[in-house]
């Protein structure tokens, strides 16, 4: 039954009737089959992935209820991208070098889910005073692996979809994903806000992790076409490595532009993205149970945004979502800090998940767009270290921040940020004049 209504929801084009053709149908029709199942199989493993997705943002939660300072709150957002930063381009020169890329994406997305069930086991036995410190402990490990993914994801997803449907697939991915998160979410406010802390937190960590393996299953059963690794150079000498990387990066002039504007704006989320949970609990002091309202409005929103944005894109393009998008998030969390209410709180939440359905379409159809098909795991790394530079830094100098001055003072510079950002990809031209047609020139 659940196939049946993946199938219905996620694969019109792909049923579509095929007219006769004057040649053998036959391997025309395996390749249909084939990329039929990829789809399925992309919806089903993003049920597995929404259900581990549910308990992301009590993490930082649970941590803070643990007494847990702000600088070690941040580094949930900043460890990642510690690692990624590290490990991206080998990371990224490993993945280039296989013939199966679907293989490592899966296990290493099982590891990372299996990361929660290990959270809520051990705050069984360990005491309070050393909980913490072990958490962090599994989550930087688990970055390794998360990393992995983080690379692999984009690759693909990139082969599945083709250059045409990176938004249908995407769109379909994400709200299925976002979805169930929903659905969790709110089951969820409900579990914690009856049980004794900490073990609704346990019992959640735990619970959810059986997401790992719906995820594992279904994802390791993407089938690609088997890529012959492009030549690369095997030296041993890091330093010709980067050179080689350096200059191969550089020669695609849209691709570095696109990362430079796209830092900024990256920079600016992840600089409030320690910040609203500390915002929630020591400002507002908002219960679990709207915690769970929240985050399920903003998911719930994302599910809609997908589908809209992804029908925008046809009618206006995609510089025109682009420049939409960008704009529309930069004001989220100087909306959160006018307000401790919380059902403004869930509305400005709601708002924001509007417009970050269509950065997160947008980001990925333009990311891929600049890069080199033949170099794709190569590109995406780098474009993931770009990213983990932000990330390691913004969460931190934003925890600062907030230390030394206020949060709200924190989330009002993350909306300068982001804003900074649109400024960076609205184009020049739009300010000083028209296109000979008289229309908006928006590239």
């Amino acid at each position: 039954m659940l196939v049946g209504i993946i199938d219905s929801f996620c694969l019109p084009e792909i049923m579509a009737p095929v007219k006769k053709p004057l040649i053998d149908p036959a391997p025309a029709l395996a390749l249909a089959e084939r990329d039929k199942r990829n789809f399925r199989n992309v919806q089903i493993d993003a049920i597995g992935v929404g259900l581990a997705n549910a308990a992301s943002p009590f993490l930082p939660v649970f941590l803070t209820y643990l007494n847990a300072s702000s600088f070690q709150v941040g580094l949930l957002s900043s460890m990642p991208a510690f690692t990624g930063l590290l490990l991206a381009i080998p990371l990224g020169r490993f993945l280039q070098k296989q013939t199966n890329i679907v293989k490592w994406f899966s296990i290493a997305r099982l590891l990372v889910i299996a990361s929660y069930a290990l959270t809520g086991i051990i705050s069984f036995f360990l005491p309070e005073k050393v909980l913490v410190n072990s958490i962090l402990l599994i989550w930087a490990v688990a970055t390794i692996p998360q990393s992995l993914v983080s690379i692999a994801f984009s690759v693909v997803m990139n082969a599945v979809a083709g250059p045409d449907r990176r938004f249908e697939l995407m769109s379909r991915r994400w709200s299925t994903m976002g979805l169930t998160t929903t659905l969790v979410v709110l089951a969820i406010g409900q579990l914690l806000d009856r049980i004794a802390f900490p073990l609704n937190y346990q019992l959640m960590f735990i619970g959810l992790s059986f997401g790992g393996l719906i995820s594992y299953y279904y994802s390791s059963h993407i089938v690609l076409p088997s890529a012959a690794p492009p030549p690369m150079e095997n030296s041993r000498d890091l330093r010709a490595l980067y050179r080689e990387y350096r200059d191969l990066v550089l020669r695609e002039k849209p691709f570095v532009l696109f990362m430079v504007k796209r830092l900024l704006v990256m920079s600016g989320i992840q600089f409030s993205a320690p910040l609203i949970p500390l915002y929630l609990v020591r400002v507002a002091h908002v219960s679990d149970g709207w915690i769970s309202i929240i985050t399920m409005t903003q998911t719930a929103i994302l599910v809609l945004g997908y589908f809209f944005w992804t029908k925008l894109s046809r009618k206006h393009g995609s510089r025109a979502v682009l420049l939409w998008t960008t704009f529309g998030i930069s004001f989220y969390p100087l909306l959160i800090s006018t307000t401790v209410v919380p059902w403004q709180i869930a509305l400005f939440a709601g708002i924001a998940g509007v417009f970050q359905a269509g950065l997160d379409l947008i980001f990925f159809d333009e990311l891929m767009k600049t890069v080199p098909i033949e170099y794709s795991a190569i590109f995406v790394s780098f474009a993931q270290m770009m990213q983990f530079l932000a990330a390691i830094f913004s969460p931190m100098i934003g925890t600062l921040v907030a230390d030394v001055f206020s949060i709200p003072t924190g989330l009002i510079i993350a909306s300068l940020i982001r804003f900074s950002g649109f400024i960076a990809f609205f184009p020049l031209r739009t300010l000083i004049g028209r296109n000979k047609k008289g229309s908006t020139n928006i590239r």
